[in-house]
């Protein structure tokens, strides 16, 4: 067995707790045990809202903007299905699309006629703002991107996407799933209708939580396909949807992972996002260089600007068997294959990516052993 402490490079798939995070989560715990749940609840009402307003700060929007999910899947899956489709209506997607996300849409396109379609790329990976442009007519119906697609160190131009949807009137859902606490994110300057992301990545929350963001003029076009006693309270004898974006949410929720999930957004934004994404990206850099002189290394990232996902492959190895080897000396790094992000894998003939994801946790030491271990791969690989 390792005698190292664990090197941690997949914050990309499921980031490491700071103490307080897992503190705020275990207190409520204890509390419920003394108080119940609806007690506990109840004493803490005030620091449950709150968690609403930290995540329209970090957002940049209102507070009655904002659901609380329990993941990205969950809370864009909620508001997809609100949508309908005629037969001919075009779904438009970048070729990077999370495999989630484009599953959901073409299971939607099927049931009602319509059609998914991809956005041409440039040569650098981004969609083509150019052509996408010329796709637009009354046909389309939603754009849906992949802001920080997980195969790689892209950044797409969502900004530029938005104000394209904008001008159309079509609406643009946005998948910020690898963007939420690894950079800045001001969904007014996005022009997204819809956000979702989950807590667990990069802002370093509890599995099981996550944020939708539903702008404030897009929500009455969305009726949930269920709801209960909260999303649409009683009143004069009719059950009537509430008319924020919490009408997504349920009567039912984990309160502790929500406090956790507000512990981490305040930890967040207290360093401040750019402060937080200038250390990752200086990370992610100086491993992308070194990988280059690797010559039994394969990078894989695109874009023009690119994030703190860092694919590669090894020569004569197998991303698993890669991943297997560094685990072996206490490093954890991720995995991608096909279904995470089907078009572009298959575009680019790629059967699985391995994934380094350094955090502002990652230390210089860290990243040595990282790239000590990736060398000494090329003593087992053909």
């Amino acid at each position: 067995m390792n005698a190292q402490p664990l090197a941690y490079f997949n914050h990309a798939g499921g980031s490491l707790m700071s103490a307080s995070v897992v503190d705020a989560v275990v207190s409520h715990l204890h509390l419920e045990t003394r108080l119940g749940g609806y007690g506990a609840a109840a004493q803490q009402h005030e620091a449950l809202q709150a968690v609403y307003a930290s995540a329209a700060q970090l957002l940049g929007c209102d507070a009655d903007e904002i659901a609380l999910t329990d993941s990205h899947s969950r809370g864009w899956r909620e508001v997809m299905n609100c949508l309908h489709f005629n037969a001919g209506d075009r779904i438009l997607v970048g070729r990077n699309e999370w495999g989630g996300n484009y599953a959901a849409l073409t299971h939607i396109a099927q049931r009602d006629g319509a059609v998914v379609e991809t956005i041409p790329c440039t040569p650098s990976g981004e969609v083509c703002l150019t052509q996408l442009s010329a796709m637009l007519d009354a046909r389309v119906r939603l754009i849906s991107l992949t802001w920080l697609p997980a195969n790689g160190g892209l950044i797409q131009p969502a900004a530029q996407v938005g104000a394209l949807a904008r001008a159309a009137q079509i609406p643009f859902f946005l998948d910020a799933a690898q963007a939420v606490g690894q950079m800045p994110v001001d969904v007014r300057s996005l022009d997204c209708d819809v956000l979702t992301t989950p807590g667990r990545k990069w802002l370093r929350g509890p599995r099981g939580t996550g944020l939708l963001y539903v702008r404030r003029g897009f929500l009455p076009k969305l009726r949930p396909a269920a709801v209960d006693h909260f999303s649409a309270p009683l009143k004069h004898g009719n059950y009537q949807l509430r008319e924020d974006a919490q009408r997504f949410e349920t009567s039912e929720a984990n309160m502790a992972a929500r406090l956790g999930l507000g512990q981490a957004i305040h930890e967040a934004l207290t360093l401040g996002l750019d402060t937080i994404q200038m250390r990752v990206q200086e990370k992610a850099a100086l491993i992308r260089r070194a990988l280059k002189d690797m010559p039994h290394v394969h990078p894989h990232d695109l874009g023009t600007q690119q994030s703190g996902l860092i694919a590669f492959t090894v020569e004569g190895l197998s991303a698993h068997a890669v991943q297997t080897h560094l685990k072996a000396q206490g490093i954890e790094v991720g995995v991608n294959g096909v279904a995470f992000t089907p078009l572009d894998m298959v575009a680019r003939n790629l059967t699985d990516i391995v994934r380094i994801s350094p955090h502002i946790t990652t230390t210089d030491n860290e990243v040595t052993r990282l790239l000590q271990a990736i060398s000494s791969l090329a003593r087992i690989t053909p």
